[in-house]
């Protein structure tokens, strides 16, 4: 035997082979015949040249990976992954050799390479760790920084907090750890749900990847090699969420042009040679677009240059931002906001630092030692290893071990780091080595990571709302023993707590239109379950969109309202009208807001929804909307139930669209009594082949809130070849 692909009766593959590395290979192999337009599109990303088959659309996205210099990271982390750890590099390289070697027959599948006319390019070695930089390089939300800084500016240092992502938030992702004394067997339980875009083809591929070594399944990254972040050994598993750490930094920057180049102006008063080249991006159906890559010693230039910004956007840089600790953070930030820059300053721009450009290390050394596992204790020590995102470990083994712990790496450096862009010419800035990360324990058995302030506290500076974490919790009280099985009832929960406040405003309202006291007596009566088929789910939904419109178009906020020229790639952490969606809970309970009559505002929504209410419940325009690389293909997407601040988080844009970009992005239970007690799901199915059997045969199931068996038994699939 060298390799061999099996498939279960969900087209799910299951690998064998001799060895770590040739299995590395199938398991590249078998996602590029059941991935190839993902892959490619992927690749392109993470090169910053998706602009030339995609068009003008693509190319905010290639300018941005350009200027942050991500592939020439991703190399550089191969090159020291190769020196100190060869083995695994050794591994990746085999993944590569695999996906090369299916590219053109998995091409041959998929009509999106005909619609295009784009032939698969070549996987380079470091290829899966750029497109692992492509895929995380925003998920720590540093644009959110930017954002901070526009509201000081404007609305003073305490309005911050208004808008802090502790109200209804945008993050989400669910996990939860139950202890033996808690379920039937007596073995412990981990399940959950990552939330993020949607996208088709998924951004989790369900694997089974076995050899003498191990034997493991879980929800691998469609290239990347292994499976980082939700698996199962037969003898431990683990998951994770997203941290919400603060871990990158952005620095204003004085440039100048000299006749030898560019400089930049560094904390001891020295100008000093920045790195600079040109690159020219490739856009299909327009002329090239040159584009300047400029690298100071903070980092790569990612907003702005030697000259600033347009159209006015400067001056806002050179303002800087009021002194003072925004309400609502954590307590830690003492410092405040920086101070502005002298009138005449140069020009400013904006670079970015971010982990892996500093240390050449991606954390790829933790994903062979995570399918090694065996216990606890080897997860631990993999995960030690980890570097960015950063996350929320949960593990547990067939010997009663159990973890709870944070992993990756976050910089020691100034508190105002973390609360906007500071000045690179200034001293105190600077990073100065790593956080340990914080370890954490059950209560009552069990232990719920839902993006909330908590076990991360220390290391960052928004998280969601707790109502997610505390949901979770108030659910696994309600019976003293719980079973595998009983896992996607809390999956599919819908209750609504951040509805309270605008439902508290609506009791307050005096006398009302016929029509609008009919909406407040429903709602009032509403159970506050965001179901598909609820009208009072739909209703809410209806007046809380019309809250946050009005609010948002109020004169107290119209200096937020066109954000500056920054890259447009960072533009959707600036919008207005999101920003007063996800944070309305904090707008509605804050003491004072601006002069703003917070119950006019309802009443006037309320009285805007009666004249023409929704018809029907929400899951009517609450609808799945996945982002596709082409998006020329039309399907009936279905009706969900849920809400951004449900368990069930699908995420909507209140005030702006009831459909869901966001949403579990893949579902698990993992069961440490049995393997194959246990269950998942992907949003749509295991191939991203449109019209090929298993492109969305798993979508009704995930509406639903069914989830697969886990089945390792390789007698019970059909072998679909050696290769």
């Amino acid at each position: 035997m060298t390799g061999e692909i099996f498939r279960d009766a969900w087209g799910i593959p299951h690998l064998r082979a001799d060895g770590a590395s040739e299995l590395a290979r199938v398991q590249g192999r078998v996602t590029a015949l059941d991935r190839a337009w993902q892959l490619e599109v992927e690749r392109h990303r993470a090169r910053g040249t998706s602009a030339s088959f995609l068009g003008a659309e693509a190319l905010p996205w290639d300018r941005f990976v350009r200027r942050a210099r991500l592939d020439d990271t991703a190399r550089r982390c191969f090159a020291e992954l190769e020196r100190r750890d060869p083995e695994t590099a050794g591994w990746v390289r085999a993944y590569v050799d695999g996906v090369n070697e299916g590219l053109d027959e998995g091409a041959r599948r998929t009509p999106e390479f005909a619609k295009t006319g784009l032939a698969p390019g070549r996987w380079e070695p470091w290829t899966p760790l750029g497109v692992w930089l492509g895929i995380h390089i925003l998920f720590a939300g540093f644009p959110a920084k930017l954002w901070r800084e526009q509201v000081a500016r404007h609305l003073g240092a305490d309005a911050v907090g208004l808008f802090a992502a502790d109200g209804p938030g945008t993050s989400g992702s669910n996990g939860w750890l139950v202890s033996g004394e808690r379920t039937v067997t007596g073995h412990a339980i981990i399940a959950g749900d990552p939330h993020r875009f949607i996208e088709d083809p998924g951004v989790y591929q369900q694997i089974h990847l076995s050899c003498p070594e191990f034997d493991v399944i879980g929800l691998a990254v469609p290239g990347i090699p292994g499976i980082a972040h939700f698996g199962h050994t037969g003898t431990v598993a683990w998951a994770i969420t997203n941290a919400m750490a603060d871990y990158q930094d952005l620095y204003r920057e004085r440039l100048r042009r000299t006749g030898a180049g560019i400089e930049a102006l560094d904390p001891d008063g020295v100008w000093r040679r920045a790195v600079r080249h040109t690159e020219v991006v490739e856009v299909a159906g327009e002329d090239p677009v040159e584009i300047e890559v400029i690298e100071t010693a903070r980092g790569p230039v990612v907003i702005g240059g030697p000259e600033g910004l347009p159209d006015g956007s400067q001056e806002h840089l050179e303002e800087g931002l009021p002194e003072g600790m925004p309400e609502g953070m954590p307590e830690k930030v003492q410092e405040g906001f920086p101070n502005g820059v002298s009138d005449d300053a140069p020009p400013l721009a904006m670079a970015l630092r971010y982990p892996p450009r500093v240390t050449g290390d991606l954390g790829f050394g933790a994903l062979l030692p995570l399918l090694r596992a065996r216990r606890v204790a080897d997860v631990d020590r993999a995960v030690d290893l980890w570097a960015e995102p950063v996350n929320v470990v949960q593990a547990a083994d067939t010997e009663g071990g159990l973890l709870h712990r944070v992993a990756g790496k976050v910089p020691v450096r100034s508190a105002a780091n973390g609360i906007g862009p500071v000045p690179a010419w200034e001293p105190g800035h600077d990073w100065d080595g790593w956080h340990e990360t914080p370890r954490g324990g059950l209560t009552d058995g069990v232990a719920a990571m839902a993006n909330q302030r908590g076990l991360a506290a220390p290391l960052g500076v928004e998280f969601a709302a707790p109502h997610r974490a505390d949901r979770i919790t108030a659910l696994l009280g309600e019976k003293e023993r719980w079973a595998a099985a009983d896992m996607p009832a809390i999956h599919m929960d819908t209750r609504l707590a951040s509805a309270e406040p605008l439902l508290d405003l609506l009791r307050t309202l005096g006398t009302l239109g016929p029509d609008a006291e009919r909406i407040r007596r429903t709602l009032l009566d509403w159970d506050r379950r965001m179901d598909a088929d609820s009208e009072g789910a739909a209703l809410y939904a209806a007046v809380r969109s019309a809250v946050v419109r009005r609010l948002a178009a109020h004169p107290a906020f119209a200096a937020l309202a066109v954000p500056p020229a920054y890259p447009e790639v960072l533009l959707p952490w600036l919008a207005l009208l999101p920003r007063v969606g996800f944070a309305l809970e904090h707008l509605l309970r804050a003491e004072e807001l601006y002069g703003i009559d917070r119950a006019e505002t309802v009443r006037e929504a309320v009285e805007e929804v009666a004249a023409e209410p929704p018809s029907g419940g929400w899951g009517d325009t609450h609808r799945l909307a996945p982002w596709r690389a082409l998006s020329d293909t039309a399907y009936d997407e279905p009706r969900l139930s849920g809400d951004h601040d449900c368990v069930l988080c699908t995420s909507a844009v209140p005030g702006l669209t009831d459909l869901a970009a966001r949403g579990p992005a893949a579902r698990y239970v993992w069961d440490l009594a049995d393997r194959e007690a246990g269950s998942w799901l992907v949003p749509l199915g295991a191939w991203g082949i449109p019209g090929s059997p298993h492109h969305r045969d798993q979508l009704p199931l995930w509406v639903r809130g069914d989830l697969v068996p886990v089945v390792t038994d390789f007698t019970e699939f059909e072998k679909e070849s050696d290769v």
